[in-house]
């Protein structure tokens, strides 16, 4: 007589089962439409639904098929059209209603786009998602603009910090701005212009630390001012400068100044 031994079953955590649609979270570049990746094009070409936010430009929203759903979702300081809890909710609705729904937002997901929150959300909810990388700001605007952020006469590092507020302070590690060697780029700190620059000299910066803002980069709206530490402030105060702008900071800056100073002279290169 044999015995037949039962072994407990084993109970362990499963995800919730994936939904039949899929969301694609989309770099949308630094605004020239050419320099959307190729699969972020076909994403967008074949999108049911196009969730797009305020930095994307018109011409790449153009390129969603006809009869594609275009819900816009885009902050502005102070002011969003939808918060990014409800944003997160909406992706995870849609996708689970079948849809192939392009994110797009401009730039890099991963770079201040909170791409991270929404990816997170939807993993949770069993939903199944994609990223397909874009230019960030930082890489765009300064290559088309003329500033190599690493060189090896000026910069060996980058560092990306976000200049904007929270709840009403500034959140900038400054510690990282101030090391040597490097060009620092700070994202949406236009606004903040002034204390940035004036916390970095009281901590020490060389107030003739080359400075740059650009406003609307790689497109053809593109501005470009070019001070110094102590003076871009007001340098883009008076230029009235428009946000959102990216701001670099380093003294390859100082290279790219000299270039438009030998285009003013000799009528070869413009800014």
């Amino acid at each position: 007589m044999s015995t037949i031994l039962e072994l407990p079953t084993k109970h362990t955590k499963s995800k919730p089962p994936r939904a039949l649609g899929i969301v694609s979270l989309v770099g949308a570049g630094p605004g020239d439409p050419e320099l959307l990746t190729i699969k972020a094009l076909r994403a967008i070409e074949s999108a049911d639904t196009l969730v797009y936010d305020r930095l994307v430009s018109p011409e790449i929203i153009d390129l969603a098929p006809p009869g594609c759903e275009l819900i816009y979702v885009g902050k502005q300081k102070d002011k969003h059209s939808l918060p990014q809890e409800q944003i997160c909710d909406l992706l995870v609705a849609l996708g689970r209603c079948g849809k192939k729904v392009v994110r797009l937002k401009g730039g890099d997901p991963f770079v201040f786009g909170r791409g991270g929150e929404e990816l997170d959300k939807l993993e949770a909810a069993g939903v199944e998602w994609q990223v397909i990388p874009g230019i960030t700001a930082a890489i765009g605007c300064a290559a088309s603009t003329g500033i190599p952020l690493t060189h090896r006469d000026h910069a060996h590092a980058i560092t990306l910090i976000t200049g904007h507020r929270k709840d009403g302070d500034l959140k900038i590690n400054f510690d990282l701005a101030m090391q040597k060697d490097q060009t620092v780029v700070f994202y949406m700190g236009l606004s903040c212009l002034p204390e940035i620059c004036a916390e970095l000299i009281k901590r020490g910066k060389n107030p003739n630390t080359p400075f740059a803002a650009i406003a609307n980069g790689t497109s053809k709206d593109e501005r470009l001012v070019i001070g110094t530490l102590n003076n871009i402030a007001q340098l883009v105060a008076a230029a009235e400068l428009p946000s959102p702008a990216l701001l670099v900071m380093g003294s390859i800056v100082a290279s790219r100044q000299a270039l438009m100073e030998l285009g003013s002279t000799h009528g070869e290169l413009s800014a």
